[in-house]
Formats: structure tokens, C-alpha cells, sequence
């Protein structure tokens, strides 16, 4: 048309529109915006890139930020914003936008470089979500439609050297790329079995990759969860507070989506008020606390060490969480007591699923015997489906006294103290890092995994090492047998059974 480029066609008078221009243009991305429902999202886009405002978008504005607009065109803006709030349809307006008007050449690229545009999302199924509606713009959009060049599994290609790509948090493939905007969708959420700090870590490896190309800029867009993270870091850190460089946002559902329907929020406020302050009023959950401080977790980690080899004469305690092999992991841990009285990591087993339980106990019986035990503990769940094939290798399969929960507030102190010594697991360090302790309206308190995480190989490490620290066993000496015998009897040893069965558990 005209000889001109799709880029020059979504431009006026040469110059590019900015965000909100682009938004509210009928060639772009108005029909996808339209209406007074997204006249808050302007405002906090105005203030975001530093675009004139009316008086009644800074009063909004104000209202979910405590402060004043920022002077400049902020490097990070983090959104803590309600639920079906319109969040991931402006997540992926900005990578459009950024995408589309950004200039080749001029941005110091390399040669065969490419700026990269990335959303990264808590799951495949997020990322699905905002990678739809940022393609959406690219198929029906007859300018942006000629930019693409590659479409890939993840993203597109455009002619102005930009990749668009919509990934999971995984930090180790965010490296060494150089980023123009990086969108993180439901940060909050973050979770990864390799690493105890997935949002951290990330954010990261993502900055030194936004150093190279003015304007970058790092956006996160979440509802807000525990007070942990770093969410709620740059949440107390920079919230009301004037700064120039980094902008947060707190905004109930209602504030982005004024068309929602109040007694559906007022109905989940009276079912579950903690869960809905959250999910609809963008207030961080005080229910909800992390179980252990991580630099308790690295504190107790031997760096090197993966496995310790069985030594004679020292007594092991082993601990399983079972699993049919469908779902969870089936996972075992070996502890046992140093002369300093530290509950001390041997080894750990994870077999995933899919597996044949019958096939992992044989491997686990194997590993049990090399450390001289005989008996290992586990919980409830599987009755005789689990005991049987430790019974048939002949390991005793005994239950454990205690639910998990109470497992692992009583490991807390042990490694609060640093009277324990793990192994160099990452999986381990995530699993323990992400255990939530939870408060029910009763008051009572639970430990657990975050919905959606796992907790197989924390719950035997935790079972193990409390074995291990005396807390649920008593290894049976000459010694504790002849005390024994030289106590008071009671009657049940009528029934011809040991001494040592009735020794409490703490009796040393």
C-alpha cells in the first residue's frame, strides 16, 4: 500500500504510536479495547510510560499506587491486581506493542540478533493463554500480519529482527538473550522443582539481558499470593513510595474490570475471606507463611556432597513416601545421628511416575539392605499395598506416629538450629523452600505443599532425619536392653515380649 512497510503503515505522520495510541487506534488494537472497562488500565499504562494524564486518571491513579506518576518512563512496573482483572490481555497489548514498533539497526543489535520479547508464564497452560492473544493481533491485523516471518512452537518472528516468545520460568533458558521487554504473567505462582527461588533467579538472569537496549523494560503482572517472593519484596520495597525507576501497582478486580459482578466477589468473601481478599481485593494472604527461611535450607546443605556411603557400625534410619506410579513421586530417604547429635542425610530415591511400585520397592529394599536397615517408615496412605513387598525383601514396613504436617513442623527447629546436614538435592531445597504453613479459620495450623507443588522427596528427607534425631525411634543397645531389665517390670511383659517394646521414645 503506497509503498510503505507494514511498520510505516502503523505509524502517523512517520512518528509510532505510543501504547495507549496504539490501543485506542482503529487500524490496531481498539477493537480488542474498547470501551470506558479498560479506562484504568490507560491510566496505569500512562503512568507506566510516563504519557500525559487528566486529572481524573492521576486521582486513579493515586488510588492504587499512593503516589505520584512517575517523571520518566519506569524500567519495571509491577501490577498486583484482582483477578479476571483484564491482566494477560494487557500483557499481551505491551508485547505487541513493543514488538511491532521497535527499530532494527538503531537499537545496537548485533548483526543475525534478534531483540527478544518474552511473556514468561507459571505453566504451559498460561503461557498458551497469553501467546493466543498476542497472536491473535498478528492474524488479524493485515499490517502485523506481512511482519511475521517464523512462527515457532513458542512465538513468532518479525522482519524488524524481533523474536515474540511466551516460555514457563525456567532461568537457565533465559540467559545470555538479549530482551527488549520481559512480561512476567502470575509471578506470584512461580514455581519450579529445580530451583528454590524460580522467580529470583529468573528475574536475574533477565536483567543483564535488558542492559544493552534503551527502553527495555520488565513488566509483572500477578495477583498477589504469601508474603514471600519477590512480588512482596518489590511490593514493600517500592509500593507508594516515588520512584522513577520502578512503579507498583495494588489494584482490586473491580479497579481493572469495573464489569464485574460485586456479589460474585461479595459471595466468595463470605465462603473463604482470605482466599478472596487475595483472588478479588489484591491483598497479600496472612494465612499463608513460608515454612522455613531459605538461608536456613543453604545453612544445613553440604555443597558437593550427592550421596554418603554406608559405614560399619553406624545405625541408619530410613523413611518412604509411597506412591501407586500414576502420579506422585515414590521417594525414600537414609538418615542417621552423628556424636554430635545432628541428624545427618544419607542418600535419597525418587522414582517418577509412571512406574510399577512393585519394581521400586525392589530398588529401594536393595538400597535399604546396603545400609544395614531393616525396618523403614512411612505413612498411611497404601495399607498392605505397601507394606507386603517391603515385608516379602524382609523390611519392615512400620507406620509412621505422626502426620505429615506434624513431621515437618517438628523438623523446623532442627534445622533452624543447624543440627542436620543435607545433601546437595536441588529438588530437595525446592520442595523444602516451598512447603506453606497454612492457618485454618479454627486457628489450627497445617504444613504443606502449595496447590500444584510437590513435597515427595521433602516429606521422607523430613520422616528420615526426625528418625534420625531421636525424635520417633530408639536405636536398641546391649546397653538400653540391660537397663531395661534392671527396671521395675510391668505386667504386659507376661506376654513374653521385649523390655525394649515399652522403653519410651525420647528414653535414652
Amino acid at each position: 500500500m503506497n509503498g510503505k512497510t507494514p511498520r510505516q503503515r502503523t505509524c502517523v505522520n512517520g512518528a509510532p504510536l505510543n501504547i495507549v495510541e496504539a490501543m485506542d487506534h482503529p487500524g490496531l488494537f481498539r477493537q480488542w479495547f474498547q470501551g470506558e472497562s479498560w479506562a484504568n488500565w490507560r491510566a496505569i499504562l500512562k503512568a507506566a510510560f510516563c504519557l500525559p494524564m487528566s486529572e481524573a486518571e492521576r486521582m486513579f491513579f493515586r488510588s492504587v499506587a499512593e503516589r505520584e506518576p512517575p517523571t520518566r518512563r519506569v524500567r519495571e512496573l509491577w501490577v498486583s491486581g484482582g483477578r479476571r482483572g483484564g491482566k494477560d490481555s494487557i500483557a499481551s497489548l505491551i508485547i505487541a506493542h513493543a514488538a511491532v514498533f521497535f527499530r532494527a539497526g538503531f537499537d545496537r543489535l548485533r548483526a543475525g540478533e534478534r531483540a527478544l520479547i518474552q511473556c514468561v508464564a507459571v505453566d504451559r497452560e498460561q503461557a498458551k493463554i497469553v501467546l493466543g492473544y498476542t497472536q491473535s493481533y498478528f492474524d488479524h491485523i493485515p499490517p502485523l500480519r506481512e511482519m511475521v516471518t517464523r512462527r515457532t512452537a513458542t512465538g513468532f518472528e518479525l522482519i524488524n529482527d524481533v523474536e515474540v516468545s511466551v516460555v514457563t520460568n525456567s532461568f537457565r533458558s533465559l540467559r545470555g538473550r538479549t530482551v527488549l521487554c520481559s512480561i512476567f504473567d502470575e509471578v506470584a505462582f512461580w514455581q519450579s522443582d529445580a530451583s528454590a527461588r524460580p522467580d529470583i533467579e529468573t528475574y536475574n538472569a533477565v536483567l543483564p539481558g535488558m542492559a544493552t537496549l534503551p527502553g527495555s523494560m520488565l513488566i509483572a503482572i500477578s495477583s498477589p499470593y504469601r508474603r514471600s517472593g519477590l512480588l512482596w519484596t518489590k511490593y514493600r520495597k517500592h509500593y507508594s513510595r516515588d520512584d522513577d525507576d520502578v512503579l507498583v501497582i495494588k489494584a482490586p478486580s473491580t479497579a481493572l474490570n469495573p464489569t464485574l459482578d460485586q456479589t460474585i466477589i461479595d459471595q466468595a468473601l463470605a465462603d473463604d475471606p482470605s482466599a478472596a481478599r487475595a483472588d478479588w481485593l489484591a491483598e497479600f494472604r496472612t494465612d499463608i507463611e513460608s515454612f522455613v527461611n531459605p538461608e536456613a535450607i543453604d545453612a544445613v546443605i553440604v555443597s558437593g556432597r550427592y550421596e554418603l556411603q554406608p559405614v560399619s557400625g553406624v545405625s541408619y534410619t530410613a523413611f518412604v513416601d509411597p506412591s501407586g506410579g500414576s502420579s506422585d513421586s515414590m521417594t525414600l530417604a537414609v538418615a542417621h545421628r552423628d556424636s554430635a547429635s545432628r541428624a545427618i542425610l544419607d542418600a535419597i530415591r525418587e522414582c517418577k511416575p509412571p512406574f510399577s511400585p512393585e519394581n521400586v520397592v525392589n530398588e529401594f529394599a536393595g538400597l535399604l539392605k546396603t545400609y544395614g536397615v531393616r525396618k523403614v517408615t512411612g505413612d498411611h496412605w497404601g495399607g498392605e499395598f505397601v507394606r507386603e513387598p517391603f515385608r516379602s525383601h524382609g523390611i519392615q514396613y512400620e507406620l509412621a506416629e505422626k502426620p505429615k504436617s506434624d513431621i515437618y513442623r517438628d523438623l523446623l527447629p532442627i534445622l533452624n538450629s543447624g543440627k542436620a546436614e543435607l545433601l546437595d538435592h536441588p529438588r530437595l531445597v525446592a520442595q523444602l523452600c516451598g512447603l506453606e504453613r497454612r492457618t485454618a479459620r479454627s486457628g489450627r495450623d497445617s504444613i504443606d505443599h502449595a496447590p500444584g507443588a510437590h513435597d515427595d522427596i521433602a516429606n521422607s528427607v523430613a520422616g528420615a532425619l526426625l528418625m534420625a534425631s531421636g525424635e520417633h525411634c530408639v536405636i536398641v543397645t546391649p546397653e538400653l536392653l540391660a537397663r531395661a531389665a534392671a527396671m521395675p517390670r510391668r505386667r504386659d511383659f507376661g506376654s513374653g515380649r521385649s523390655p525394649a517394646m515399652f522403653l519410651p521414645t525420647n528414653w535414652n
